[in-house]
């Protein structure tokens, strides 16, 4: 792995890998937590999928008044404003990643067995690097993220051709629904086949995840790497 992902969690497949998750946490998150909720709940319903999540490095946070806290880049608040766009930041992160995505290549497994997830912050990064990317990759998952709008200029003719899995709270205040919904719209724009993308929400969820989440997230994920 690259030397800046050294804190990364790896979770193995526990039968023969035949995929690989890249997950990434939230603003102000350790991996350690979201590595207790995988291997509980997610990695033994899938077992032929190895799970990769990589820790992010402190960076000062403008919302924190510049303390340091993991950040995958800086935001100004929550929800995020339409003008934010931390691009030095996204463009250190979008290169972390795509390292990971370059060693797994050079393991042996094909690119399209390979899905980038996250949550919140993360899950904007892992679109980000969706629509950046070279990689023709197996899915994505946003759970309860956003897209900068500012980073669409820059894939403004990209048409995503991959299943993406888009789940979101109806009461989350940090990254309101209405941001799912233009994002969906926005992908939907640009695909050559929305039928690709789902949208799932869920009913008084605020920012967090919920069992029913989770069980939506098992059943797409089986699904896209059988």
């Amino acid at each position: 792995m690259s030397p800046a992902f050294e804190a990364y969690q790896l979770i193995p497949a526990s039968t023969q890998r035949t995929a690989s998750v890249i997950f990434l946490h939230g603003l102000g998150q350790s991996n350690l937590t979201w590595r207790l909720m995988i291997t509980e709940a997610l990695a033994p319903r899938l077992p032929h999928i190895e799970w990769i999540l990589p820790q992010a490095p402190n960076h000062p946070v403008s919302m924190n008044q510049g303390q340091p806290r993991p950040s995958w880049f800086d935001v100004a608040r929550l929800p995020p404003g339409h003008n934010e766009y931390d691009e030095a930041g996204i463009a250190e992160s979008i290169s972390l990643v795509e390292s990971i995505i370059l060693t797994l290549v050079h393991s042996g497994l094909d690119s399209r067995r390979i899905i980038l997830a996250g949550f919140s912050q993360g899950a904007a990064l892992s679109m980000l690097v969706a629509l950046d990317t070279l990689y023709d990759l197996g899915g994505i998952v946003s759970l309860s993220g956003w897209i900068p709008r500012r980073a669409r200029n820059q894939v403004a003719h990209t048409a995503p051709n991959l299943p993406i899995l888009w789940c979101h709270g109806t009461a989350d205040t940090e990254i309101p629904l209405t941001y799912a919904e233009e994002a969906i719209d926005f992908l939907r724009s640009r695909s050559s086949d929305p039928r690709k993308l789902k949208l799932i929400t869920y009913d008084r969820l605020g920012h967090n995840i919920n069992d029913r989440e989770l069980e939506d997230l098992i059943v797409w994920l089986a699904q896209v790497s059988r």
